[in-house]
């Protein structure tokens, strides 16, 4: 019978290996050669791309693709390379996010951000780099020898990075700080949030528990138990984010903390206190645990992935 601490053990184990294995393709797509297609890579770019993409992060949106398609015996390199894509997206995301003219941040995962080492320009091109690199790499037949299911992968992270997923979800962000209009910050009301949070950080993690899904050709049930344990995850991840921000540690957390409250932003702790957001977080955590029933065992590790989510401390 497997114990609470042997499958603790087990999800840190496979963390790490499923990073070093992100790592490692990561490593491969980014390299110096040229693509079938390419005329070149230009190498300050490259060098760019590089710092934003490797040698950092725990690759929990990888490890999720893994996981989530382990379920259904599909082929780990294949589901090895649809996490290096989403991870593309995650990093240009962060490049872009760090930006000035967006949160102004000096340090990403301890380390200058990509504006700081580079320059601004650098570092949009950088994002932008990785954004497109990410439906290439999605494209390619070693992710699947379907192309209707290369295509849904495609499909679905472009909604759920685009317009009504992550990026939407960044711009409702900026407008709650004020950044428009008068130039106050707004005020949002709880459904208001748990929308802007569902887009800016769910959306991306929910990508990655169905994409596993859709790897592994899921039926019905499957797919609806995953894009719900994608979604409440979600929430349970961006709760401990703004827990983080109350009370991490700058070096631990690697990035200034402190900043939610400063810019007025409105987060699940602001509106629920702390204990009330830590009562939120314990309940989707459980809620995480409860929607992965279908899977019966097989399911043990993503439950220990969403309790990692709530006890994290970076």
């Amino acid at each position: 019978m497997n114990t609470p601490t042997k499958i603790a053990a087990v999800f840190q184990q496979r963390l790490t290996d499923i990073a070093n294995d992100t790592e490692a393709a990561l490593d491969r797509l980014l390299g110096p050669d040229s693509r079938t297609g390419e005329r070149a890579r230009p190498a300050h770019l490259m060098e760019a791309m590089r710092y934003s993409t490797l040698g950092g992060g725990k690759r929990f949106r990888p490890f999720l693709v893994v996981e989530s398609a382990a379920l259904f015996d599909v082929p780990r390199e294949r589901a090895i390379l649809v996490g290096a894509a989403l991870e593309c997206i995650h990093c240009y995301s962060l490049v872009h996010d760090d930006l000035p003219a967006m949160d102004n941040d000096d340090l990403r995962r301890g380390r200058p951000t990509a504006h700081k080492k580079f320059d601004e320009a650098t570092a949009i091109l950088s994002g932008d780099g990785l954004l497109t690199l990410a439906f290439d790499i999605l494209s390619r037949p070693e992710v699947h020898p379907d192309a209707a299911v290369r295509i849904e992968l495609v499909s679905s992270l472009a909604i759920n990075a685009g317009l009504g997923g992550m990026v939407g979800g960044q711009m409702l962000d900026l407008a709650a700080e004020g950044r428009f209009g008068d130039g106050k910050p707004q005020p949002l009301k709880q459904n208001e949030i748990e929308t802007l949070q569902a887009m800016k950080t769910g959306a991306l993690l929910r990508y990655a528990c169905i994409a596993g899904a859709m790897l592994g050709s899921a039926d019905k049930t499957q797919r609806a138990a995953l894009e719900r344990y994608g979604a409440v995850l979600g929430e349970a991840f961006q709760i401990a984010d703004d827990l983080l921000d109350v009370e991490g540690d700058a070096a631990t957390v690697g990035k200034a903390i402190g900043k939610d409250a400063g810019m007025q932003k409105g987060t699940l702790v602001s509106l629920l206190g702390l204990d009330g957001a830590k009562q939120r977080l314990a309940a989707r955590v459980t809620e995480a645990e409860e929607s992965l029933a279908p899977f019966g065992e097989r399911g043990e590790v993503l439950k220990a992935a969403a309790r990692f989510v709530a006890e994290r401390k970076a």
